[in-house]
């Protein structure tokens, strides 16, 4: 029998740190954003600014130090694709992974996607102290979520973006590290892979090689509010867009004419690929049960969501036909416990809602539920390209010529 914590019941002393952390992001974002206007969140923000051009010059340093090989990179004699963001979450990553995987997998390409599985469940304490006294992390293997024929780790281990990948791509190798050399090696003298997909991996320069690197562009905000990290959600200047060889211009509604201005300004080269994220069917979270678009179009429904921007998840179920009647959002990432599922479903009810829809990355951090009086369903999407599908092929092309 499952226990208490592993129902979701009673979060261990983790999942009152994560909650902890939640609540202090939500707030810092709110800063950040302006939506809090008064002089203590002013204050907050002048602070915040300072931190940010310390973090800018750590970020030129470090590019310098790699430009110059005063930081050494390192080749592993196979194809490697950077796919990353300017910007902390939110652009619709991991569907264009995914899309990339199975373009090149169809091409005969032998594909690993590492991950460095971002708030996976670390390893337990003691091992880690004993591998830091040990010297021993370099020969700790990565972790396998998917060998390429089977589902080896749940989201918790594995992390909610490589359990999605590893579950979508049943064929496909996925490992996390932190070290995606290590990672990288792994997966070539284990499995045999000549093609490394880097998740998340433009800002990851210790991997070099044959590299081609593809950043993801958000359209609804493609820059954030121009500031760093912590001040905005910048990881890097937007003229380092100059290292892109392909551009994805996600959530795209086909009117990019300035965008398209502004990157050209810093990168004339890169081929420019707009996309959208395409509702393909709905799937219930716990028993699998598929229901094609137009069986829920005019329904009533809830929304549950715990990722970067929930309105374009929620804005493309109204576009499908549907009445929001409760919307539901936590933090990105956010590990849900049964008691606050149970809500949401209290509180649909009320509404008169004939379902709750959810994201597919949410719904690998369901917990096990006691009761369900309402039926719920995750969305499941793929990229569908709208602009630039040949310079996305050509990309491929050129990956799987080399």
């Amino acid at each position: 029998m499952p226990s208490e914590r592993e129902m979701g019941k009673l979060p261990p002393m983790r999942e009152l740190v994560r909650s902890w952390t939640e609540s202090i992001e939500t707030v810092v974002l709110d800063v950040i954003e302006g939506h809090r206007r008064s002089n203590r969140a002013a204050l907050v923000r002048l602070v915040l600014f300072g931190f940010s051009q310390v973090f800018k010059s750590a970020v030129k340093i470090r590019h310098f130090l790699y430009s110059f090989r005063l930081l050494r990179d390192t080749t592993l004699g196979v194809q490697v694709i950077a796919i990353g963001n300017l910007t902390v979450g939110g652009t619709g990553k991991t569907p264009v992974v995914e899309k990339f995987a199975r373009e090149l997998q169809d091409e005969g390409r032998k594909v690993a996607i590492l991950s460095r599985g971002y708030r996976s469940k670390p390893a337990p304490f003691h091992r880690r102290l004993i591998n830091r006294i040990l010297l021993r992390s370099e020969t700790t293997p990565p972790r396998v979520v998917s060998d390429g024929n089977s589902l080896l780790l749940d989201s918790e281990m594995a992390g909610d973006e490589p359990y999605m990948l590893a579950s979508n791509l049943k064929d496909v190798v996925v490992l996390v590290d932190k070290d995606r050399v290590k990672s990288g090696r792994f997966a070539i003298q284990r499995y045999g892979c000549d093609t490394l997909l880097l998740d998340d991996g433009f800002q990851y320069w210790k991997l070099k090689g044959r590299r081609h690197d593809v950043v993801l562009i958000d359209f609804q905000k493609p820059f954030g509010n121009g500031y760093l990290l912590p001040r905005g959600i910048l990881r890097e200047p937007p003229s380092h867009l100059r290292r892109a060889g392909t551009i994805f211009i996600t959530k795209s509604d086909g009117d990019t004419g300035e965008l398209r201005q502004q990157i050209n300004r810093f990168n004339p080269r890169a081929g420019i690929i707009e996309c959208v994220h395409h509702p393909l069917y709905f799937e219930d979270v716990f028993t699998g049960k598929r229901l094609e678009l137009d069986k829920v179009h005019g329904l009533k429904v809830a929304t549950l969501s715990g990722i970067a921007q929930p309105e374009s998840f929620e804005q493309s179920l109204i576009e499908l036909g549907n009445q929001l009647v409760y919307q539901r959002r936590f933090a990105d990432h956010h590990r849900f416990t049964q008691q606050e599922v149970l809500d949401v479903i209290n509180r649909s009810v009320k509404r008169d809602a004939a379902m709750i829809i959810t994201t597919q990355k949410d719904a690998v951090r369901f917990p096990k539920l006691d009761r369900r009086d309402l039926p719920i369903f995750f969305m499941r999407v793929e990229i569908k390209i709208t602009e630039g599908a040949k310079d996305f092929h050509d990309c491929v092309g050129k990956i799987c010529f080399r």
